[in-house]
């Protein structure tokens, strides 16, 4: 039998671009109206691997993961599916990081000026997209309303900072989150401290999809078009998000989600209200909160965690007592609040280290 003829494969329709960011090397992420069998065609006439697809209620589309099989790099394949007018978009598949650094002090309730004794967010839906949690641990035994795995094919490893993240946020008993009362959905994304573009995707459309009023995102990645638009068809939807602004230094690029437009972009301060050293810089800081050596639950116990995802969690639980005493769920007239409420750190007014500002829930609940 004679060997099987290789697809002839078109000329990049534009020059290949340089990529900013982590990236899966042998893979890209395209939309399309059509389903499996579009991205099977275009899959076959570029020479790629369909690895996945699946619809996106966030985007509207369909989109499909497309494995490069022969080496080719990926900006050049995305210059060679530039010119194919089935795909809506073309993206690399970028990776995120969860944003923890390495670490006795329960300061957090005390600074942002929140009554442990009264919190609440009742019936506020909150989603987490992380690593996996345990479920066991007192702190979150019996308060996780629905779960979802976007990594279905690995084997669970890690649930620390899942278990720290949805902790602060929503933890009862042997240790209190910020909103104990929030219907807690948790989504796993992560293992290894790593997720990518289509995994992260794939979460963020089940927390909207469950009815997520707040989605914590407490990591970074680069700019990627496909999840920007997917953050913003959220956001129009009046889901608010959160993200940590990143543990990567002052000289660090933007960090995202943080950096996107109307998503609230937290960073970590300490107990005396002095900015964590590694945290990113950037005119897309929004607040500072809590989060250098803050106690939250780990499995098998309780210890002192550090980082801007911390500081992201706490703000998240602090939005969920705020829509439960009756605040707007308007994202921008949300952010707009905290800002406005916000105690002013370092130089006067809004600046690049601190954003607006030390959350404030006293004064956001009394609408200051």
């Amino acid at each position: 039998m004679p060997p099987a003829t290789p697809p002839r494969l078109p000329p990049p329709a534009a020059a290949p671009r340089a990529i900013a960011g982590a990236f899966v090397p042998d893979e890209v992420l395209v939309t399309l109206d059509g389903g499996a069998g579009v991205a099977a065609e275009v899959a076959a006439q570029f020479g790629l691997q369909v690895r996945s697809t699946r619809v996106s209620s966030l985007l509207g589309r369909t989109v499909a993961r497309f494995g490069i099989p022969d080496g080719r790099p990926v900006g050049f394949v995305l210059a060679q599916l530039a010119g194919d007018g089935r795909l809506a978009a073309r993206v690399p598949n970028h990776i995120f990081q969860l944003q923890q650094a390495t670490g006795v002090v329960g300061y957090a309730f005390e600074r942002i000026a929140l009554d442990a004794s009264k919190v609440s967010g009742e019936n506020v839906s909150v989603a987490v997209i992380d690593t996996a949690l345990d479920p066991e641990h007192p702190a979150l035994a019996g308060r996780v309303a629905a779960t979802f795995d976007a990594l279905p094919d690995m084997a669970v490893k890690d649930r620390g900072h899942g278990t720290s993240i949805s902790g602060l946020i929503a933890g009862h008993g042997s240790f209190q989150g910020m909103a104990p009362g929030a219907r807690l959905l948790h989504a796993r994304a992560f293992e290894s401290g790593v997720s990518s573009t289509d995994v992260l995707l794939a979460a963020l459309d089940w927390a909207a999809d469950e009815g997520a009023e707040i989605v914590n995102m407490s990591f970074v990645g680069p700019e990627n078009s496909l999840f920007s638009a997917a953050c913003r068809n959220a956001m129009e939807r009046g889901i608010v998000l959160v993200a940590a602004a990143g543990n990567n230094g002052p000289g660090a690029p933007f960090g995202y989600p943080a950096a996107y437009d109307g998503v609230i972009a937290v960073t970590a301060t300490d107990v005396h209200d002095k900015l964590m050293q590694q945290a990113n810089r950037g005119r897309y800081i929004d607040l500072s909160a809590p989060g250098v050596n803050v106690m939250a639950p780990i499995p098998g116990g309780v210890d002192a965690v550090t980082g801007t995802s911390f500081a992201a969690a706490i703000v998240s639980g602090t939005i969920a007592n705020l829509m439960r005493a009756g605040e707007t769920a308007d994202p921008q007239a949300l952010a707009a609040l905290l800002a406005r409420t916000a105690l002013d750190l370092g130089p006067p007014g809004r600046d690049e280290d601190f954003g607006a500002g030390l959350i404030n829930a006293q004064a956001a609940m009394a609408g200051r």
